[in-house]
């Protein structure tokens, strides 16, 4: 895995993977410092490499009084002083090709939207600013179609493009991972797994997306067997009272037991 791009990341274990992690929005400075401070030193000790993550703003929203930030240009300020403080890596989403220069000057990593990823003006966008670009598979589309996400960002100069699994919708209301897709992406690009929006269960009558988090160990575990190169995780010191994705976010206690058992696996898979 090349992290030449990432010059903040600490790759001191380089077969192990990597971790995109951190709320689903930034809500504040102190709740994003505390779960990022939390998050990297579990990092540190189980030396996996780490990218902090927050969406400065939430656009696809279920309903109109949805959460949807707490100012753009705030909520940047506060993920570049949390790479600034710990010296690491952080991801946003963008939505708009307008959001691209602008979340490009205080983050590391633009990620493109599931449900946006074939919107070549945006798509564009990110890649034209050079940084690392991480394109969410869209829940309607085969692993084998990411390959025409990644080749818009190389033809647009940038030869750093990751695909994220994030699930693929199944009927109306529930998505699934299908592990087949794995093999197949990463023969296009690094291959993350979304854990817990793969977890979603979207279109709810209430308008709130719901979720089955008593499953994120049993899908990261999976990945970690089908040899992703990374995960990406939501998590929260309390997704009750979260503002975005309460129903599907890891708690923050319980992030460490987690990883520390991924890692045993990994190295177990490593070792074949």
């Amino acid at each position: 895995m090349d992290f030449s791009a990432l010059p903040k990341i600490d790759t001191t274990n380089p077969s192990n993977f990597f971790l995109i992690a951190g709320p689903c929005a930034i809500e504040g400075e102190e709740m994003a410092f505390e779960i990022a401070e939390k998050i990297n030193g579990i990092a540190q000790k189980l030396e996996i490499p780490y990218i902090f993550k927050g969406s400065f703003k939430k656009a696809n929203r279920s309903r109109i009084d949805s959460f949807t930030g707490i100012g753009n240009e705030k909520a940047l300020d506060i993920l570049k002083k949390v790479s600034d403080t710990f010296h690491i890596p952080t991801l946003t989403d963008i939505h708009e090709a307008s959001d691209a220069a602008l979340a490009a000057q205080y983050v590391d990593v633009l990620q493109i939207p599931a449900f946006l990823v074939r919107q070549t003006d945006l798509v564009v966008a990110a890649a034209k600013t050079g940084k690392v670009v991480n394109l969410k598979k869209g829940q309607f589309m085969s692993p084998e179609s990411m390959q025409f996400a990644v080749q818009k960002v190389k033809e647009s100069g940038n030869e750093n493009a990751w695909v994220t699994d994030r699930g693929t919708q199944f009927g109306y209301t529930d998505l699934i991972v299908d592990f087949r897709g794995i093999p197949a992406m990463r023969n296009i690009a690094p291959t993350v797994l979304d854990v817990t929006h793969s977890l979603q269960q979207p279109n709810q009558n209430s308008g709130v997306t719901g979720g089955r988090p008593a499953l994120i160990e049993t899908i990261a575990r999976a990945g970690i067997v089908n040899h992703v190169d990374g995960l990406f995780i939501e998590t929260h010191p309390n997704p009750a009272v979260a503002k975005s994705d309460g129903a599907n976010m890891l708690p923050l206690d319980q992030l460490e037991g987690l990883l520390t058992r991924l890692v045993k696996i990994r190295k177990l898979v490593n070792s074949f």
